[in-house]
């Protein structure tokens, strides 16, 4: 798999601002504020940095080396390590495609919403109009009502620019993009923040979003809660960012790296929280209520509550509807196009196909797929399709990639390789880190399954849950162990099945034997 047919990044700023543009999505804006006010405000932040430098930046650094030494996607990182673990490379490949599946139809709807900002077309009622007129949602998950025209239309515009710019390639196209894309989000969001905090009762939002609440920290749900955030925001352990980092330059500052992604995304994070609940706090202020309650999370906050709060401002209106509605596509479009790479990258790796190749394949399926997400009951199946590779696809996942590099392999020779290209080095706290975390997220998977069993997501009926949830993780699996098995191609096979990985690769040292192959217990 050669730089010439894999691509490469153009420069560090472009795989930066790349890198941060996947790890800031449409959570950053919708789910972060949120999860932060409702676990101790401000204290909230102590937990969250704790997760950022013991789990976040860690992995972060462990995928970036991996991916820039073994030069491939995820399927080809874990194939490196024996055969038999490369199906966990296209499990995470697999989530990925399925997120993207349903992503791009959000994107969609924020489409449709910047056009409704303009005149505040949602009326009186932002409720009624997106369940009502414009999802046209069905009375049940199992009744999908058929094509939707006005989620159909703009999610075929979000394709569009998708395979427009990933056709361009790595350097062409998705750095390119990014350099677009992330200035313009920055900016949007500068906009919204400018205009939330000069608003009447914006304080009053603040101080719900920052004031700290210490009590909170004696609660583990906290600290969980703190590193299901991290983890779910960088777009750590389902395949991105290997096949990010397999398009670095040969010398390529891994640990500086891993730090400015890490940080980047949390400046984002709370960029965009101040702007959210800044404007939260007016609403409360209008209302006459708390700012508890009118805050909510995901599509509630984004498609109900911030049309009703943009009705609500005293002048402005359709320039910051406009704007907020563009900072969910600029954020939607840089976390889409990492998601669709990663896919992309593993099929190109895999089976020797061309980039256009690949992404021809990968647009055609995940497109079709796309459109059950577009009918008239597809916000149910896209609300427990995302519950499922979210909250147990993700971290089953993850957990596979930290047991098997925490527990099962010596990983020193990753951090030493590591270190040999960065400014800044790492010590033996690293593993440390991956080995705690790794037992952070098993606890937090036993809790969800325990949890789960008692209180069905949403009330969701069993066999809706069955089909949507389950029926799609366990068709994630047997793909993945399908694809698994089949044979690449030759190049493939032989750089990757052809050279055992081992310690003195990946440190340089000849002298320094510690396989990680042979490290196997």
């Amino acid at each position: 798999m050669s730089t010439e047919n894999r691509g490469e990044w153009g420069s560090r700023m472009g795989f930066i601002l790349a890198a941060i543009g996947s790890a800031v999505g449409l959570g950053n804006i919708w789910r972060f504020p949120y999860t932060v006010a409702s676990n101790g405000g401000g204290a909230f932040l102590i937990p969250y940095l704790v997760a950022l430098l013991t789990a976040g930046i860690p992995i972060l650094i462990l995928e970036f080396s991996l991916g820039h030494k073994i030069r491939s996607s995820a399927p080809g990182v874990f194939g490196k390590l024996s055969r038999k673990y490369e199906a966990i490379g296209w499990f995470q490949a697999f989530i990925a495609f399925c997120i993207t599946t349903y992503y791009v139809v959000i994107i969609g709807w924020a489409f449709s919403y910047a056009g409704y900002a303009i005149n505040g077309a949602w009326g009186a009622d932002p409720k009624g109009f997106l369940f009502g007129e414009y999802l046209q949602l069905t009375d049940s998950p199992m009744n999908l009502g058929g094509l939707n025209m006005k989620v159909v239309i703009p999610l075929i515009i979000v394709w569009a620019v998708n395979y427009g710019v990933l056709r361009l390639g790595v350097k062409e196209g998705l750095e390119k993009a990014n350099k677009i894309f992330m200035p313009l989000l920055v900016v949007a969001l500068l906009i919204i923040v400018v205009r939330g905090v000069t608003l009447p009762g914006a304080m009053a939002g603040l101080d719900y979003f920052f004031k700290p609440d210490f009590s909170k920290l004696s609660d583990p749900q906290v600290w969980l809660a703190a590193y299901g955030q991290i983890f779910f925001s960088l777009s750590v352990c389902f395949a991105i960012m290997y096949a990010y980092a397999s398009y670095l330059p040969k010398k390529s500052d891994i640990v500086n790296n891993a730090f400015m992604t890490g940080l980047g995304n949390c400046s984002f994070s709370l960029i965009s929280g101040i702007g959210v609940f800044s404007v939260l706090g007016y609403m409360a202020h209008t209302q006459g209520v708390s700012v508890a309650e009118v805050s909510s999370a995901g599509v509630g906050l984004a498609f109900v509550v911030f049309p009703q709060a943009i009705s609500a401002l005293p002048g402005m209106n359709g320039i910051i509807g406009v704007i907020f509605f563009a900072s969910l596509i600029f954020a939607g479009f840089s976390s889409s196009m990492s998601i669709i790479e990663a896919v992309v990258s593993s099929i190109s790796d895999k089976f020797g196909l061309t980039r256009k190749q690949a992404l021809n394949r990968f647009t055609a399926l995940s497109g079709i797929l796309s459109l059950v997400i577009a009918t008239r009951g597809g916000l149910y199946v896209l609300d427990i399709v995302d519950y499922a590779t979210n909250q147990y696809g993700i971290v089953m996942a993850g957990l596979a990639e930290l047991v098997i590099f925490a527990w099962f392999f010596k990983t020193d020779s990753i951090r030493e390789y590591a270190n040999d290209l960065s400014d800044f080095a790492v010590g033996k706290w690293w593993l440390f880190c991956i080995r705690a975390t790794s037992v952070i997220l098993g606890v937090m998977f036993v809790l969800k399954i325990v949890n789960e069993v008692s209180n069905p997501y949403e009330g969701y009926s069993w066999l809706a849950l069955g089909v949507y949830g389950l029926g799609v993780m366990l068709a994630i699996m047997a793909a993945s162990v399908v694809f698994a098995n089949k044979k690449g191609s030759d190049n493939f096979e032989k750089t990757i099945y052809g050279n055992p990985l081992v310690g003195n690769e990946l440190t340089g040292d000849d002298e320094k034997k510690s396989s990680i192959e042979e490290a196997s217990l």
